[in-house]
């Protein structure tokens, strides 16, 4: 089996490094497919799920708040603004804060304000559309 290498990294260190089967990344056009010998592309980020597929059929779930991604026909680097490895991901504290993030848009105290609110509504609903994949994934096994 043809295996591809995957380093995932953020500011604050790198989150995962290894091979694996097939990575599906959330690119700022759409969700992308990345198998080994696929094309280079370097492409940004939005906030939203990786999903690594070892080659022994485990898969393996972060979030990234966007970056970049960068793709090479035998390596794959993600430059995350922030990562975590879903299961480090607290499902509460993302209600809270999706919570906040819409009481400071009912707020709108400014255009600034209400930036900022819209992205943390982003990364919020992209966390939990991430813990309901995963919920899912794990159902069906």
């Amino acid at each position: 089996m043809s295996t591809i290498h995957v380093d995932i990294v953020s500011a604050e260190g790198e989150i995962f490094s290894g091979t694996a089967a097939m990575v599906y990344a959330p690119a700022q056009l759409g969700d992308i497919g990345i198998a080994p010998n696929h094309a280079p592309l370097l492409t940004g980020l939005r906030p939203g799920g990786v999903r690594v597929q070892t080659p022994e059929g485990q898969e393996l779930f972060f979030y990234v708040s966007g970056g970049m991604i960068e793709i090479q026909p035998r390596a794959v680097t993600v430059l995350a603004d922030a990562a975590a490895r879903a299961h480090d991901l607290d499902e509460a504290a993302v209600q809270q804060a999706r919570q906040r993030a819409q009481d400071l848009l009912e707020n709108r105290e400014s255009a600034k304000d209400i930036a900022i609110a819209q992205a943390e509504l982003a990364q919020a609903a992209a966390q939990l559309a991430l813990l309901e994949k995963i919920k899912k994934s794990a159902g069906q096994k």
